[in-house]
């Protein structure tokens, strides 16, 4: 039976924008609320390394680039990578186990005690299951999650992205081992975007979540700050 729970859940505000300067002003405001300020491949396409420097500057950094490819080429990205600074890089869990292992493995290789965590992307939090049948695959986002979060973290994935939905299962199949990141999050009335499946910062806390990603509501807020302190306080912090 699934149980609520009460460990540490932080906050991860993700800096979506198209420059390193509109990135910047946004890691300043909301530092003093986050734990992890995500790069993804917005930004990173348009600024490269330097994005991954200048915002670790101001919160470890939670690279979002999903690699997915051959484990040889996935290895050598995240060689390449590592040097950069960043606590997380995320690869897609369905590259497979040998492709997971091979990114822990360089990992390791490449960053000694300081290397980035790796996290393993479930099934992207746009995704539903009527999304899931057009690429064929049967059985519902809930069970495709499930396959896909055992292999990674078989594989050595130091944890996994999923949606909201998924948490409070990963925790009973996986226990409290794996570092779950949850996208998708949304404050009470906020819009959802482009997301199929959402929920509150505090309902994800009370689930397990360790990290929760917020982008939009925080970065389109009129005081990106305030908006950060709020999901902070609801997240106890």
């Amino acid at each position: 039976m699934t149980t609520t729970r009460n460990a540490p859940c932080g906050l991860c505000v993700a800096l979506d924008a198209p420059d390193l300067a509109t990135a910047e002003a946004w890691a300043r405001a909301v530092a003093p609320s986050a734990g992890l300020l995500k790069v993804g491949l917005e930004l990173f396409s348009a600024e490269g390394a330097p994005a991954v420097r200048r915002i670790a500057a101001h919160r470890p950094v939670f690279l979002d680039l999903k690699l997915h490819d051959i484990p040889n080429t996935v290895a050598g990205a995240i060689r390449s990578l590592a040097p950069l600074g960043a606590a997380w890089i995320t690869i897609h869990a369905a590259g497979g186990a040998a492709m997971v292992a091979a990114a822990r493995e360089a990992a390791e290789k490449a960053g000694g005690p300081n290397r980035p965590k790796i996290l393993a992307v479930t099934v992207l939090t746009s995704i539903d299951a009527a999304a899931l049948s057009e690429i064929g695959v049967a059985g519902g986002t809930m069970q495709q999650v499930l396959r896909l979060g055992r292999l990674a973290v078989a594989a050595g994935a130091d944890g996994l992205v999923c949606s909201p939905r998924e948490v409070s299962a990963l925790r009973d199949s996986l226990g409290d081992g794996p570092a779950l990141v949850v996208p998708g999050i949304r404050p009470a009335g906020s819009a959802a975007d482009d997301q199929a499946r959402t929920a509150t910062p505090e309902a994800m806390a009370a689930a397990g979540a360790t990290w929760v990603v917020v982008g939009r509501p925080i970065t389109k807020a009129a005081d990106p700050g305030a908006a950060a302190r709020g999901i902070a306080t609801a997240l106890g912090w």
